[in-house]
Parts: structure tokens; sequence; C-alpha cells
């Protein structure tokens, strides 16, 4: 538990001492919950990584820890060996002491087109919903976030933070094993919310912009990115089974729809920053995560199509201020 010593302290200085004192009897059995049976390898390979210490640091412009220069006289195979006991690694791309971890999205991608339109983050204190293995969390620590709190669920995930986190020893970023669902009602301590990739997931998407709305201070900023559809205020897709073989996706309003969902959940200065088309290259299969992709979920004969005959997906980027 010593990744999280520093995070109860901050938790308190926020105002959120109760939470704190929850998190801190909570998170080691959560830390432990092994639904699948890979526990134990992921936290031997964690333990057995070794001793490095990074000659540089990037968070700016990418995730870089070290140089391969760094590695010295340890095996590099091994080194990859024992990263991909944590396969597979979906959120990156990662330079890993000049080992390029090819993650299944590109990431940077994604945060190149949120970053311009979003309030600076220097000085805020963030939470990051759905964080995944806490990629863009990083991102955010390097365009000057005081403290991010990333929330994730999936187990794999958080070991892939722990993974970096032995080396970059960052006691400003966290990435803690809950959902949302798990927050305390109305925390309204966090100045930036991040939801990416997560409103379509949720069976109820307004409990989920209301849950957002009450994670954020009184001025805070909602950065929302999701699923969308074309069509006006009145459109929104929920597919009848999978989309593009996803089992759990509820509800793909238009943007138009998103807008006013946004605005009947009382935000204000609502703007869609970004739109764009998934393509092949941002997300697919890697040497790093060796299962389907998007190649796989279109129609082989229509790359505008899903493979049950959707619409492809098409993201976009909200912004929206808590009044």
């Amino acid at each position: 538990m010593s990744f999280y010593d520093s995070l109860y302290p901050q938790l308190a200085a926020m105002g959120q001492e109760r939470w704190a004192e929850q998190l801190q009897a909570a998170l080691p059995e959560r830390l432990l919950l092994d639904r699948h049976g890979k526990l134990a390898g992921w936290l031997s390979a964690l333990e057995s990584l070794p001793e490095i210490r990074p000659s540089r640091i990037e968070l700016r412009d990418g995730v870089t820890i070290g140089s391969a220069a760094d590695l010295g006289g340890i095996d590099r195979d091994g080194l990859i060996a024992k990263l991909k006991a944590f396969l597979p690694w979906r959120k990156g791309p990662y330079n890993f002491f000049g080992i390029e971890i090819d993650t299944e999205w590109r990431s940077d991608w994604k945060w190149e087109r949120v970053l311009p339109h979003i309030q600076p983050l220097t000085g805020r204190k963030v939470l990051d919903v759905g964080c995944g293995n806490g990629y863009h969390g990083w991102r955010m620590r390097g365009a000057g976030a005081e403290f991010v709190l990333g929330i994730e669920p999936f187990l794999l995930s958080v070991q892939q933070f722990l993974v970096m986190q032995r080396y970059l020893r960052d006691p400003q970023h966290h990435v803690i094993p809950i959902g949302i669902e798990d927050l305390p009602a109305g925390l309204a301590c966090f100045d930036s919310v991040f939801s990416m990739g997560v409103l379509y997931h949720r069976r109820s998407p307004l409990d989920h912009l209301y849950e957002l709305k009450g994670c954020l201070r009184p001025g805070g900023e909602l950065i929302l990115e999701t699923l969308i559809v074309e069509g006006d205020r009145e459109t929104v897709f929920m597919p009848e089974g999978r989309y593009a073989k996803m089992r759990n996706v509820w509800f793909l309003p238009s943007i138009a729809a998103m807008t006013l969902w946004l605005e009947r959940c009382g935000f204000t200065n609502i703007a869609c920053v970004d739109s764009n088309r998934t393509s092949r290259d941002e997300q697919r299969s890697t040497e790093w995560m060796q299962f389907e992709s998007l190649a796989d979920f279109l129609d082989p004969d229509c790359a505008e199509r899903t493979i049950e005959g959707h619409p492809a997906p098409l993201r976009a980027i909200f912004t929206a201020t808590r009044p």
C-alpha cells in the first residue's frame, strides 16, 4: 500500500477526511480482489521488476521513462517478458527505458484533440473517471495538474499503473480500483473531471452526468468524450444487441442530444469541441494487445458500418461547466 501513502493526507487537505479514512480501510481488500485468477502472476511480475533509476522523465509530449542506456546490464528481453505479464496493454503508448509499449489505442492522439479546448490544467485538482492504466493522468500531470486521481474498477489496469508508478514515484498521481458508483455523493472538490469513453457503458447516462457534476466544485469543468451518432436533438441510438462486438453499449446520442442532456443536468458553457471518426490506425491489434480490435469490429465491406450493421464509431468531446 506504500504507493497510496500520500493519497490520504491529500484527500484530507481537500476536505475529504472521511473519504480518506474509508479508502484507507477499503483499498487493501480491493487490490486483492482476484476475479480471474491472475492476480498472483501480476503481483509476482510487479515485485520482480528490476530497480532502475530513470535518467529522464517526460510527461508533457508523451510518457517516456528513462532511456535504453539506463538498463545497463539488465536483460532487455527479460524485462519485456515481465511487462508482457500484464497483457493486454490498451492505453498508451509508453516509452519504457527504450522499450516501446505499442498499446491498442493511440491515446496520445485523443489527448492532442482534447488539450487545446480545455481550461489550463496548471494547479488544478483532477478526477479521471474510468482512467484505464492512467495514461491520460500522466499527460495531465505533464500539463501542470497539481493532483490527479484516477478511478478504474479493472484491476489489470491498476496493476499497469503501478508498473509505471514504480519508476515515476509521483505522489500527486494515483489510480485506485473503484468505479464512480463507489464515490461519496457530492464531493464537489475537483477543478476538472474527465469522463472519456465511459458514458455509453452506463445504463443511465443522465445519472452518470449528475455523478460527474457532483464531483466538481462550483465553476469546475467537465471534459466528456463519448461515442455519438449523427442526428438532431431527438436522436439517441440504443443497439438491440452488441455494438462493435461490445456487449455493454447502451446509449449513443447525437451531438445535439448530448448537449440537451448536459443542459437538463444543469451544466452551462456547453460546447462540442471535437468530433472524430475512429480509424484503424488509432485503435488496432499490436504485439502488446493481441486480441481483436477495430478492424475486426467493422464490416469488412464497408468501413462506415460495424460488423452488426450499425454506424461505425464516431466520437465527440464536450466541455461544460458546473455553475
